[in-house]
């Protein structure tokens, strides 16, 4: 009961600072404008993946990885698209280059492929001519004056691995170690911030649960857990290892990024919606970022939840269990917080019909309804809507749940259909969704150290393919040359950058 009135409190003092209640007709992005302006300090980039835009997929020694087959089996994505030759920045990274110094970004986070270093992981042999390409793009960006902020694993898993056993299979963890390890001391000289892994919730849930994404495999009673367990016990190999062995060289911070919508009770005056909406977060950020930024074990709501829904015969729980010492080998490897965030849902208990209709496993474990407002503005994907103050409120959530720890937004934008250069619905949400992150900054002291647009330039938006895109800069994929042409966001976040924010326009000049 305790525990149930702190979330009451917590969502009463979220909504006196948001000066509105957090329910479904909390006012949408036009909320009131906070001008504002951030420290030197704070640093400011864009983001990419290698799958999404390098291309050369079969090139220079790559090996084929699980994106790769998905795309080539047919079905799969929107209009039958590959990553094939996508950005083609694998050949035009010196282009990318040049639109980084345009825009005068702080950061550029982008990621390596497992496939292109190292790629047959059981042999552990390493490819020099991928680790001389990552070597060539870093060594550029450096000197572009741009700090680089690299991804080890974003999505794209050797295909041999995943012939292997996948995730489920606990030689992956030390071959995701020696790939760390190849990666740390060929390019750590240079790079500063690393990330271990972008979105495992997205890789578990939507790769093995229900399965629109590569692989394609739909167990969502059991995989999903499974794989997260071996993930997480990945990026603390890879944490310890840069710990114990670079850190003291290079001076680096390694740590994972983790997606999450903002989860709102949609009545806050509903102490079961308030409720459920901390059970939605502690399902979808608390699964990774509980054993890692507080106790080395998973949240204690999941794990009741999960065990009063297993329904096995022996009584056992589909999620997994740390041993002793994997909880203390687990506990604190990190060195900031890693956000990607782009929507809010709002939570209440789930009823039997909603029960019903979402697959059994994950979804159903949390017991939570979720939905959208109607009357938010909805972007091309299917899962973002514009919610600015779902910013403020999830940089709050990481505040007093995870001991504002430093945070970098690792990614933050929007999609069109058709990539217009004039593209002022893209300004209207970065405007909105920047200025909350100020305000969580300057009012209510979360610590946010960086913010990253994703992305850069349009690119294979997985399942998706080209139908969907986020980027600054649009490319025409028609076009053999793949062409970077900037559209009018591109221009405005260079404004931001240039600023640091918002300076109030009574005291300029």
């Amino acid at each position: 009961m305790l525990q149930l009135k702190m979330l009451v409190l917590f969502f009463m003092v979220v909504s006196s600072v948001f000066r509105c209640s957090a329910t479904a007709d909390q006012r949408d992005f036009t909320d009131a404008f906070y001008y504002g302006v951030l420290p030197d300090s704070f640093t400011w980039g864009v983001s990419t993946a290698a799958y999404q835009i390098e291309g050369a997929w079969n090139e220079d020694g790559k090996s084929e990885h699980i994106w790769d087959r998905f795309c080539h089996e047919g079905g799969h994505v929107d209009r039958n698209h590959t990553g094939d030759v996508a950005c083609d920045s694998y050949h035009k990274w010196r282009d990318d280059i040049t639109i980084l110094k345009e825009l005068g970004v702080k950061h550029y986070r982008f990621s390596l492929s497992w496939s292109r270093i190292v790629p047959d992981p059981t042999t552990g042999v390493v490819n020099q001519a991928g680790v001389d390409f990552y070597l060539n793009l870093i060594t550029a960006v450096k000197q572009a004056g741009i700090e680089p902020l690299v991804t080890l694993f974003h999505w794209d898993l050797p295909q041999i691995l995943e012939d292997n056993g996948s995730w489920g299979n606990e030689t992956i963890i030390q071959q995701y170690k020696h790939y760390a390890d190849v990666a740390f001391s060929h390019f750590g000289h240079l790079v500063k911030y690393w990330l271990t892994f972008n979105e495992p919730w997205v890789v578990t849930w939507q790769g093995y649960g229900i399965g629109d994404y590569a692989p394609g495999i739909k167990q969502p009673a059991t995989l999903p857990y499974l794989y997260a367990h071996n993930i997480i016990k990945c990026h603390a190999q890879a944490w310890h290892l840069y710990d114990t062995t670079y850190r003291a060289r290079f001076n680096g911070m390694v740590s994972i990024t983790l997606n999450t919508d903002f989860f709102a009770p949609k009545n806050s005056s509903k102490p079961e919606d308030v409720e459920a909406a901390e059970r939605a977060a502690q399902f979808s950020v608390g699964w990774f970022a509980h054993p890692i930024y507080v106790d080395g074990d998973y949240p204690q709501v999941m794990k009741d939840y999960v065990q009063r829904n297993s329904n096995t015969i022996d009584g056992s729980s589909r999620l997994p269990k740390f041993t002793v010492s994997e909880k203390l080998f687990i506990k604190g490897t990190f060195d900031y917080f890693g956000l990607n965030h782009y929507s809010t849902s709002l939570c209440e208990p789930a009823d039997a019909a909603y029960q019903a209709s979402v697959p059994k496993g994950y979804l159903g474990d949390m017991e939570v309804k979720l939905t959208r407002d109607p009357k938010w503005r909805k972007a091309a994907s299917s899962y973002l809507y514009y919610v600015p103050w779902g910013m403020r409120g999830i940089l709050n959530f990481i505040r007093t749940h995870y001991n504002n720890t430093p945070v970098i937004v690792t990614e933050n934008g929007v999609t069109d259909h058709n990539g217009t250069l004039h593209d002022s619905f893209r300004i209207d949400y970065l405007r909105s969704y920047m200025n909350e992150l100020i305000k969580a900054v300057l009012i209510d002291k979360c610590n946010v150290i960086g913010y990253t647009v994703w992305s850069i330039m349009d690119n294979f938006e997985w399942a998706r393919g080209y139908t969907e895109k986020f980027g600054l800069y649009y490319v025409d994929f028609d076009n053999p040359q793949r062409p970077r042409v900037a559209k009018q966001s591109a221009m405005f976040y260079k404004g931001v950058i240039a600023d640091r924010g918002f300076p109030d326009p009574g005291i300029i000049g």
